[in-house]
């Protein structure tokens, strides 16, 4: 596929992300044995469906920040061990 290809694509790359992630949860979900995992494959598509919901930057200022600084001191320790 080529670049060309995908200007003609009718949605966004986001919506063809959400559409390729839908799709992969909805056959982990009918592969599994697992009650539990059953459950939260439906969580996880709900969820995608609607990201408002999910929490964000606003609700926990900071948090994201916090998480990458303790992600790269991790990255620097591992380094050096």
């Amino acid at each position: 596929m080529t670049a060309a290809d995908l200007e003609r694509v009718d949605v966004s790359v986001d919506k063809l992300r959400e559409l390729v992630a839908r799709g992969v949860l909805l056959a982990a979900m009918t592969a599994t044995h697992s009650e539990s995992d059953r459950i939260a494959y439906a969580n996880d598509l709900f969820l995608l469906g609607h990201p408002e919901t999910c929490p964000g930057e606003k609700d926990y200022p900071g948090f994201a920040a916090s998480v990458a600084r303790r992600e790269a001191e991790n990255r620097k320790y591992r380094r050096a061990a």
